[in-house]
């Protein structure tokens, strides 16, 4: 055991023990890490993907040290407008995949069962409510969540307003897409609005909020750019810079510093050398820790994943001039929101545009959506000429992955696409 899995290991068991000092160790642990990406980077991969993951590092890092200013959402809550109030947002599924890195997720999940919370309520919740508490993780001022596509997200949010006092907002994203469905979700973002300025003392600046929308019109586009290069340039990375990727996209976007790293990571690529394995369309959760699909996606040259729904999740320009409106309708066009019929003619849309070699769904346990739709999807795609393998297992979990199966789906899958 080196000195990092001693420190793990120590925290892990302090937190159980004595949550507020095991809670100052893990905060340790992060700043540490940051240290140790921006100093000690992972050679095997480009630096474009060391720069990721030194930004992603520190900008959980910086929110957690400042509690006052940063709150919780789900992914899918407006980054963009908590940015133009000086405010930073966690999601919970983010900060769940953070607080495995203390292999602290099986302990959180119990004891959120404990309680009485479901075992089949998604794992990123499971162990986000274990976290909170079991007074590890504090908990800020405020909370922002919508309804779109999980309906564990206002339960969980629900259930800890009553348990820790965390007021929260819900965005209730309608099912269809029309006009009326974008003026209701419009208004609700400007309630929101006032209800967080009343609440914490701070100011919505319209004006920096149409410049974040600028940028991100900016960021889609070059985020398109990059995927199409992925396809032609080996361009080494691992499984968990997706996720990081994912992270980018729904907590930063719209910032200029992330813009400029999309752009880094073009300028690279180009000098990068050709690629020719297979091009993987991933769709849904990324399972970062799953050393079966880390073994034939990290660094890879046989098998590169060039673009994933759940980062790609809306290309839609949105209208600066109209912010809320344009904001309202980001959420209702994105590719999670609505039937999976939705969703499937979105992948294939995808398809259409990036011709991968392939696609992996991954089902992760919990979530009825990826679950349900998923034969709807691979019949989509064959129609398409595209095979897609389903692969079950859990994004946070490793109790709920059988690491055995999935290698032996995984290999015969890849085995087969080897051949067309």
């Amino acid at each position: 055991m080196n000195l990092a899995e001693r420190y793990i290991e120590y925290t892990k068991n302090l937190a159980q023990i004595d949550p507020q000092k095991g809670w100052g160790k893990m905060q340790l642990g992060f700043r540490a890490n940051c240290l140790r990406t921006g100093f000690l980077p992972d050679k095997q991969i480009t630096k474009g993907y060391q720069k990721l993951e030194d930004m992603m590092m520190k900008f959980v890092a910086s929110a957690l040290n400042h509690k006052r200013s940063y709150l919780w959402g789900n992914i899918f809550a407006p980054c963009e407008i908590f940015e133009s109030m000086g405010l930073s947002m966690l999601s919970i599924e983010c900060l769940s995949c953070y607080l495995t890195g203390f292999h602290m997720e099986e302990y959180f999940i119990d004891y959120a069962q404990s309680l009485g919370i479901a075992p089949t309520l998604c794992s990123y919740h499971k162990t986000f409510v274990g976290a909170v508490a079991s007074q590890v993780v504090p908990a800020p001022s405020f909370a922002v969540t919508t309804s779109l596509t999980c309906d564990g997200n206002l339960n969980t949010f629900r259930y800890l307003e009553k348990k820790v006092g965390v007021p929260f907002f819900l965005l209730d994203v309608p099912y269809q897409d029309d006009d009326e469905s974008v003026s209701y979700l419009a208004e609700q973002l400007k309630d929101m609005i006032i209800y967080i300025e009343k609440s914490l003392g701070c100011h919505c600046d319209m004006e920096k909020l149409k410049k974040s929308l600028e940028i991100e019109n900016q960021t889609r586009k070059e985020l398109r750019k990059f995927a199409n290069l992925l396809q032609k340039h080996y361009y080494p990375g691992r499984i968990i810079h997706q996720l990081y990727l994912m992270m980018g996209t729904h907590l930063m976007m719209g910032r200029q510093e992330f813009l400029e790293l999309v752009q880094f990571m073009i300028e690279e690529i180009k000098h990068c050398p050709p690629f020719l394995g297979k091009r993987i369309l991933w769709v849904h959760l990324l399972p970062f820790y799953q050393e079966s699909l880390k073994k034939y996606f990290d660094c890879s040259k046989d098998y590169q994943i060039f673009a994933a729904d759940i980062i790609l999740d809306t290309m839609e320009e949105m209208n600066p001039n109209q912010p809320l409106e344009s904001l309202a309708k980001k959420l209702l066009h994105n590719v999670f929101n609505g039937s999976y019929k939705h969703k499937a003619n979105y992948i294939k849309e995808m398809a259409d545009i990036f011709k991968p070699d392939a696609a992996i769904h991954f089902c992760h346990w919990g979530c009825k959506q990826a679950d349900g739709g998923s034969a709807m999807l691979k019949e989509a795609l064959k129609q398409e000429n595209i095979p897609m393998l389903i692969l079950d297992g859990d994004g946070i979990d490793k109790r709920n992955s059988h690491d055995g199966q999935i290698k032996t789906r995984l290999e015969a899958f890849l085995e087969m696409i080897g051949e067309i």
